[in-house]
């Protein structure tokens, strides 16, 4: 999700700043698979540029979204246990990384034991984070993910009651988040545009008002 702009500095990210200077600066094209779910790795990524997107695959090719990363922010946390990876995390655009080693984020923690603390509680916030993906896909239907999308990307209304969304994400992407077909995605949409929900100008999607609950 887009970065807010001019945020205080906190000490978390003084922590994440110092981290990344630890580390080795690396460059990822567009695409390029920096963890593999399964594989055994020992190194953390600190974004300095760029995107990265986490996400599950399952054999079909189906795939689910977990999060997306940008300047600052981290993944590969997990490797603090030396177990598998837990999921699969690519470049959605040129990224620049600083590549910290398992060894390198002990000692720094060992000198930092507050920052452990910042790192437990980031790692809840993503466990809930997945636990409520898992439910959704569980409990809610493919409409009313899409709809929870919409309303979680939406930004204020503007003057005329309208609310474009943060940013402008493919139908694919939507259904890497929403663990479904892109054809099911671009038939709901066309659907909610043609009804005068919604409308795309320049590929944006503009909610115009407000989304029926069941569809």
């Amino acid at each position: 999700m887009p970065q807010e702009a001019d945020a205080p500095i906190t000490e978390d990210k003084l922590h994440i700043e110092a981290l990344a200077s630890m580390g080795v600066p690396r460059t990822y094209r567009r695409g390029a698979l920096l963890i593999q779910e399964g594989d055994t790795g020992d190194t953390l990524y600190v974004v300095l540029k760029g995107r990265l997107r986490a996400y599950l695959a399952d054999a079909s090719g189906r795939e689910l979204t977990l999060g997306v990363f940008g300047a600052m922010e981290y993944v590969g946390e997990m490797a603090l246990d030396g177990g598998p990876r837990s999921a699969n995390v690519e470049a959605l655009e040129a990224t620049v990384c600083s590549v910290v080693s398992r060894a390198t984020l002990l000692q720094y923690i060992a000198q930092h034991p507050e920052f452990a603390l910042q790192l437990m509680a980031r790692l809840i916030r993503r466990a809930r984070l997945a636990t409520e993906s898992a439910r959704s896909v569980a409990l809610i239907d493919v409409y009313g993910r899409l709809v929870l999308l919409l309303e979680k990307l939406a930004m204020p209304a503007n003057e005329h009651g309208h609310r474009a969304l943060r940013e402008r994400l493919t139908h694919q992407q939507m259904a890497h988040h929403l663990a479904c077909s892109r054809e099911m995605i671009s038939r709901l949409l066309k659907d909610l545009e043609n009804g005068g929900y919604i409308a795309v100008r320049d590929r944006w999607i503009h909610l115009l008002k407000p989304l029926p609950s069941r569809w």
